[in-house]
């Protein structure tokens, strides 16, 4: 039986294990984690004919360069990323959404994100990597997950247990757009804040900071005034969450952070938009729109049947 890996020629920025992430766990103080985009994640893992919520390597900015030992492999990248595929010592572009067969020595060359954070690699096989809480997703912070809750690093050696042997050739026509407003539901301490305060978190533009990563969004511009307290008593927060410290420049909370927090919140930006929020890279501009819970339901339902009917073209 011959040995299937990938070794890790260069490693990348911000390189992951990551699936769906953990469920029910903010009692002990374990976020989600989990893949940032999710819907980019979904369609990589259909491509390769996977388990939706197989492991995947989710990378930032610049991904890894990959060199591939063994029997004949499926792969697919999603997201809107600039790669190589170097097969019998040529190189040629490879294009997101399309599957390619790897072969022993090949290489794969994920050269950067274009205008975006956050790309993913799917192999069509089943790794060996080690679970936590039903779930091999890194939090590197917290230091749980697979490869001992720790980014991939340069001369790691990933392990392919089985390969799957439908080889088949997907592609999908899909592509990624920008989003001109994030939409938010007002926060639990709305009240906290100036009519000011208010009317700059919902008629001024903000800039992500280059302080900002897997677990919070940094913005800056100008400053929301809090008019009540710039600090409460820590309470459960949640994935989106958007907290106003005393500086008055809003943080996002994303897939990895803290699950509680004592800072006022302002606002939460609904699940139909987080995908492409966690996707705007530091410089971007963002403005936020008020939306009805009610309506926050509605779009969310139709973002996830936009991303059923994708699922279902591969």
């Amino acid at each position: 039986m011959s040995k299937n890996y990938f070794k890790i020629i260069r490693a990348g920025i911000n390189t992951t294990f990551q699936d769906l992430g953990r469920e029910n766990l903010y009692h002990i103080g374990i976020p989600f984690s989990g893949a940032m985009d999710n819907r980019n994640y979904l369609l990589s893992n259909k491509l390769v004919k996977n388990d939706l919520n197989s492991p995947v390597i989710e990378f930032a900015y610049q991904g890894p360069l990959l060199k591939y030992h063994g029997d004949k492999i499926n792969i697919a990248i999603t997201g809107n990323v600039k790669f190589r595929l170097k097969k019998n010592h040529k190189v040629f572009e490879g294009n997101c959404y399309e599957t390619y067969l790897l072969e022993d020595e090949d290489e794969i060359d994920l050269l950067s994100t274009n205008k975006s954070v956050y790309g993913y690699l799917a192999i069509g096989a089943e790794i060996d990597l080690e679970f936590q809480w039903k779930s091999c997703s890194i939090n590197t912070k917290a230091k749980i997950g697979s490869n001992d809750g720790k980014k991939i690093v340069n001369g790691q050696e990933i392990q392919i247990k089985k390969i799957s042997k439908d080889f088949s050739k997907k592609k999908l026509n899909y592509l990624n757009s920008k989003i001109e407003k994030i939409r938010v539901i007002k926060g639990t301490n709305y009240d906290y804040f100036s009519d000011k305060g208010k009317k700059i978190f919902f008629e001024k533009e903000f800039i992500v900071s280059k302080l900002s990563d897997r677990m919070g969004m940094r913005l800056e511009g100008p400053k929301i005034e809090n008019i009540v307290d710039t600090n409460i008593k820590s309470e459960g927060i949640l994935k989106g969450v958007i907290q106003i410290p005393a500086d008055g420049n809003p943080i996002i909370m994303l897939s990895d952070h803290g699950t509680i927090g004592g800072y006022p919140k302002i606002a939460v930006v609904i699940s139909a938009d987080y995908d492409k929020l966690v996707q705007l890279m530091p410089g971007s501009k963002i403005k936020f729109q008020e939306v009805e819970l009610s309506s926050a339901e509605t779009l969310f339902k139709l973002y996830d049947l936009e991303t059923q009917n994708l699922i279902s073209q591969i």
